[in-house]
């Protein structure tokens, strides 16, 4: 379970940075930044995990409770264009750093999730595991992963079809079947290579 011991250890003002999607087949990437308070209440810390270790209704919860706190959050994300440009790791460490650039003002350190830095204007400590050690890295993991699955259910509501709204744009069995029957959309990562293979009747 995360704790609060890296950001106490740092001290000052610690924002956790997390992203989410970079596996699936469509839509953007999206990244969270968030600042708890020192020290977060016990109630709040009890509820924050992984996103991934969590359901829909906990990530609910939290998020809900992290807003009554009044933890600092934003969010940052890159498009489908700017992941074909940069390349699905560039553009998670462009969401990222527009995160951290919309909270009200810089943090002292910037804990983040992975083995790669994103370009920030505070120093930063990469994580490994991040979600799962630190308190804020996963606040950010959970704001990040429900901000993602509600802006996917968006989508999936003017490109029905492909079960976006479940599958949040990853290549699940139905959404691969969608693909080969309805074509691929503008929201489709057509630079990867299991759209290509998709798309060409390969798989």
């Amino acid at each position: 379970m995360p704790d609060f011991t890296l950001e106490a250890a740092a001290g000052g003002r610690v924002a956790g940075v997390d992203e989410v999607g970079r596996g699936p087949l469509a839509g953007p990437v999206l990244a969270a930044a968030v600042v708890l308070p020192r020290p977060p209440p016990p109630a709040l810390a009890a509820l924050l995990d992984d996103s991934k270790r969590l359901s829909p209704e906990q990530r609910a919860r939290a998020a809900a409770a992290l807003a009554a706190a009044g933890a600092e959050m934003a969010l940052g994300s890159a498009s489908v264009a700017e992941i074909a440009r940069l390349n699905i790791l560039g553009a998670s460490l462009l969401a990222m750093a527009r995160a951290v650039a919309r909270l009200g003002a810089a943090p002292e350190l910037a804990l983040v999730d992975g083995t790669h830095a994103p370009a920030l204007v505070c120093p930063v400590r990469c994580v490994v595991g991040g979600d799962g050690r630190s308190l804020s890295i996963a606040a950010a993991s959970i704001i990040a992963k429900l901000a993602r699955d509600r802006a996917m259910a968006r989508l999936a509501a003017r490109w029905p079809g492909y079960g976006w709204e479940v599958n949040a744009g990853y290549g699940t069995a139905a959404h691969r079947a969608a693909l080969l029957r309805l074509g691929v959309t503008p929201h489709h990562r057509a630079g990867f290579g299991t759209v290509r293979r998709l798309m060409a009747g390969v798989e």
